[in-house]
């Protein structure tokens, strides 16, 4: 009775081997397409969890690059690829939250995907350079309401969680700014640095290193929670914005139909890497916290956060680039 038990099991692998191989193990060679240019924080944490995960399933985890339209062209992408895990996204609060509120995307970013597992949240900051003298968030907004309408903020893009971190601040404090959009954190940080700016909303990732010289100031963090790695740096949450909440997150997604089983294999293994001492030190100097969790707790983060940023693009006005 056994025998046969385990002879109609082996014949129903064959007859439907996608069910099979979710229950067994991973097939590869495995892509993360990534829809930021190569160097950038969505890009480097793409590669510090492939490369774990590559030795982990014993097979090829590469990298592919899809730039442009703030990651919706690499979402897009994946979400017509099959749902066998061959091929996955590192979403981005860009891709999943804030683009099909803005842009007119081809994808559903909560129905045409499988959620794997959030990988990091990041805060964004708002800094200035060591010239500025006023450097308290209390001190710019009153600079601000004294020269309505003169004192600029950079941020990496129109649509950017930059850029809309600015706009939760501009709304909160009833200012008028000028926003002064750049292509990515390396233009916007040189322009600060060069006086072009008065002060910019950046990704932590893309302002810490300068931070650490000693060539940027960071004034605040844009969490309700200081990250670990800026202990020093008060966020707008305590400097007069309650529930001011701005952050940047990345997580691993495969398109829609993915089995179950594969699923959650997957999500337990993302968890395994994320909690490795040598990956863990590396999201922490991104200042990406509160990675992991199960495939369900991180859907619900993604509709939580479509219903916050689209409230967020509404209220602002924030159109996109014609």
């Amino acid at each position: 009775m056994q025998r046969r038990q385990f002879i109609l099991a082996a014949a129903a692998g064959l007859a439907m081997p996608g069910l099979a191989h979710a229950a067994t193990g991973i097939q590869g060679p495995v892509r993360i397409v990534v829809g930021f240019a190569p160097g950038g924080g969505t890009d480097v944490l793409a590669r510090v969890i492939g490369q774990k995960l590559g030795m982990m399933w014993n097979t090829s985890v590469v990298v592919e690059n899809k730039p442009g339209a703030t990651g919706a062209i690499a979402a897009a992408y994946v979400a017509k690829q099959p749902p066998d895990g061959t091929t996955l996204l590192m979403a981005h609060v860009n891709s999943h939250a804030i683009a099909p509120a803005l842009l007119d995307v081809k994808y559903d970013p909560r129905a045409d995907f499988t959620p794997i597992s959030m990988v990091g949240v990041t805060p964004n900051m708002l800094t200035c350079r060591p010239e500025q003298k006023v450097r308290t968030v209390s001190d710019i907004v009153a600079l601000c309401r004294k020269n309505p309408g003169k004192i600029s903020f950079g941020s990496s893009g129109i649509g950017s969680a930059q850029h809309l971190a600015l706009e939760m601040f501009r709304m909160q404090a009833k200012i008028d700014v000028v926003h002064v959009p750049y292509k990515g954190s390396g233009p916007l940080v040189a322009d600060l640095l060069g006086g072009q700016i008065d002060y910019a909303f950046d990704t932590m990732t893309a302002a810490t290193p300068f931070v650490q010289q000693g060539k940027v100031i960071a004034i605040a963090q844009t969490r309700l929670k200081r990250a670990a790695s800026h202990p020093n740096v008060p966020t707008l949450a305590e400097s007069g914005f309650p529930g001011l909440d701005a952050a940047s997150w990345y997580g691993l997604v495969g398109p829609k139909g993915m089995p179950a089983a594969l699923a959650q294999r997957m999500n337990e293994d993302v968890n395994r890497v994320l909690a490795m001492p040598d990956v863990a030190e590396r999201l922490k100097s991104f200042g990406a916290e509160d990675s992991g969790g199960s495939n369900q707790q991180f859907a619900a983060y993604i509709t939580a956060e479509s219903t916050k940023w689209a409230k967020v693009i509404k209220d602002a006005g924030v159109k996109a680039e014609s």
